[in-house]
């Protein structure tokens, strides 16, 4: 398995392709690439149908996945307010790639076999697929298809993101094989010899203490430990240094522990959702995730320290629970609320990421809303870097 990683920041998209190109077939020698990963900046709207074209007169035999973002990340670096157009490059023996499309309409109800969603997909679940889903953000309800995804396909890890640089109906672009989409999602499972590790870095951090909902009533948060919510919300404040409490007025979230078997949640165990508003009359949060009494929640904080550091602590657990040295090519997909305009420069996550894990090529795009998995289950995230680290599912063995 070999990933490569190409970069071009060119005005014009058909140079663009053809400077990574140039930078993966001179990487990968006499080796084809059985799959590309494009993403391409709003900069080059206008020639977003041209893409698969100028891709398969340079890689004819390959299969091509992609989107537009608001920026782009390739060869380990971010480019964000500014054209660009990021090509990875993967030769992957052993390994079956199964592409589809999904539109809105396409989704199984609610009372569907897995065999629905299998035969959305064309792949089944006793091939162990690992999958990859690009959406479009104003057309495919992405909660529900993540969590169909999870139902059929317990077992394969799910990353991904929304689409991102348009902003209207239409004004996106979805890559796979030879067809442009701009409505619906795209993906691709792959299955054989290979495994993918994620990882989530949602940036936040706990403040106050673990509490249980007492009382809810779908997305409304009424009781703590038996206690008004704003009486423990108010209490939680007072506690605070005068930076947390500036902090709590516009960057509070509640983190909810997915995993009801939990009883000691640590970073990463939490799932961060907002706080969309208040209900001052019956004392109660409305809160971005639907609530179950008995849940373990609290409330968390976020900036950029705390991003940052959030990121640092989830990459050196990777590294030292992963599998040393064995990722061949990783992606990433960032928040638009990152990058520059959260830490002030750019290549903040990338850089930490070869740093920690390893010089690995790294792509990946900003998106309007990343894919990752929490405690076993798919999720769709804001203000997050969700990493997908692409692997041999068997171990290479040492050189004698």
């Amino acid at each position: 398995m070999k990933w490569v990683s190409a970069l071009s920041e060119h005005r014009f998209l058909k140079y663009a392709v053809a400077e990574c190109a140039r930078e993966i077939s001179e990487a990968l020698g006499d080796q084809s690439p059985d799959l590309i990963v494009a993403f391409v900046s709003a900069h080059h709207a206008a020639r977003y149908d041209e893409l698969s074209g100028l891709i398969s007169e340079l890689f004819a035999d390959c299969f091509l996945i992609g989107c537009s973002g608001g920026g782009v990340i390739g060869a380990g670096r971010e480019v964000e307010d500014r054209p660009g157009l990021s090509l990875t490059a993967a030769v992957l023996p052993e390994v079956d790639i199964v592409g589809f499309h999904i539109n809105n309409d396409d989704l199984p109800d609610g009372d569907a076999p897995p065999s629905a969603w299998e035969d959305l997909t064309n792949v089944v679940a006793a091939d162990d697929p690992q999958f990859m889903i690009l959406t479009d953000p104003f057309s495919v309800q992405g909660e529900n298809l993540l969590m169909g995804f999870d139902y059929a396909f317990p077992r394969g890890a799910k990353i991904g993101g929304l689409a991102s640089g348009g902003r209207q109906p239409g004004s996106n672009a979805l890559y796979l094989g030879d067809r442009t989409y701009d409505s619906g999602a795209v993906g691709v499972a792959l299955h054989g010899d290979i495994a993918v590790d994620t990882i989530v870095a949602q940036g936040c951090r706990p403040i106050g203490q673990r509490m249980q909902i007492t009382s809810c009533e779908h997305n409304m948060l009424r009781e703590l430990d038996g206690r008004d919510t704003f009486e423990v919300l108010r209490e939680t404040f007072q506690q605070l240094d005068e930076r947390d409490q500036q902090l709590a007025q516009h960057s509070l979230f509640l983190g909810v522990v997915m995993d009801e078997f939990n009883d000691d949640p640590q970073l990463g165990d939490f799932l961060i959702r907002n706080i969309l508003g208040v209900d001052a009359r019956r004392g109660a949060l409305a809160i971005g995730e639907i609530l179950k009494e008995g849940q373990t929640v609290q409330f968390h904080l976020r900036d950029a320290e705390t991003s940052s550091h959030d990121l640092d602590a989830m990459l050196t657990q990777y590294s030292s629970d992963g599998v040393p040295g064995s990722g061949a090519g990783a992606l990433l997909f960032q928040c638009l609320g990152r990058g520059s305009y959260l830490y002030g420069r750019p290549d903040h996550d990338t850089d930490m990421f070869r740093d920690k894990v390893g010089n690995l090529p790294l792509a990946g795009f900003f998106c309007n809303g990343e894919i990752g998995q929490v405690s076993g289950s798919t999720y769709l995230h804001g203000y997050t870097s969700s990493f997908g680290i692409f692997r041999p599912k068997t171990p290479l063995l040492p050189s004698l």
